[in-house]
């Protein structure tokens, strides 16, 4: 019998924050970076052939797209490119609970800290928004879901903890 007691949905609502301030403006999907892991190939004596390995910890650039509907105060917020730009993502995830079918839902926080890496003003068009966007090159982001923290991953300070398991911390004691 499964464990599972609720059956993960959707996202309700969720709005995106900068410095706590909410950002307006903007606009439908917003979609998380990739992590891509850094890897080497192996190959030599004892192995038949070669294999990719990772590097714990190491992960190509992340961008971060906030789109936007058209040009306004919110979206210049983000674009000075000497300092950080402090994103927070709060959504309500809803579920059905499995035993009763009720609706059921659960916070989610994601926090990024990041540099502007581009910005594309958009488009005019007589009735339609403007597909204005800015692009972050992250540095950090914090996963919490249900208010238990998931995911944490800082560049700058090796630090790359899942699930509270801290992956470097052999890492950094060895350097």
């Amino acid at each position: 019998m499964s464990s599972i007691t609720n059956v993960p949905e959707i996202i309700n609502n969720y709005n995106v924050y900068n410095n706590g301030n909410a950002l307006i403006g903007v606009s439908g999907a917003v979609t998380l970076p990739t992590f891509d892991a850094i890897t080497e190939e192996v190959s030599g004596a004892g192995i038949l052939g070669s294999y990719e390995t990772s590097v714990p910890g190491s992960y190509s650039s992340m961008t971060q797209e906030v789109p936007f509907r058209i040009l306004d105060e919110d979206i210049f917020s983000l674009m000075d490119p000497s300092s950080m730009v402090d994103l927070t993502f709060r959504a309500s995830a809803q579920s059905t609970v499995k035993a009763t079918g009720a609706l059921d839902y659960k916070g989610m926080r994601i926090v990024e800290r990041g540099r502007l890496k581009g910005f594309t003003p958009g488009n005019y068009e007589q009735g339609k928004q403007m597909g204005s966007s800015v692009t972050l090159e992250l540095l950090y982001i914090l996963i919490e879901v249900d208010g238990t923290k998931k995911l944490e991953y800082d560049k700058l300070n090796s630090v790359f903890i899942v699930n509270e398991k801290d992956l470097l911390e052999k890492v950094r004691a060895y350097s």
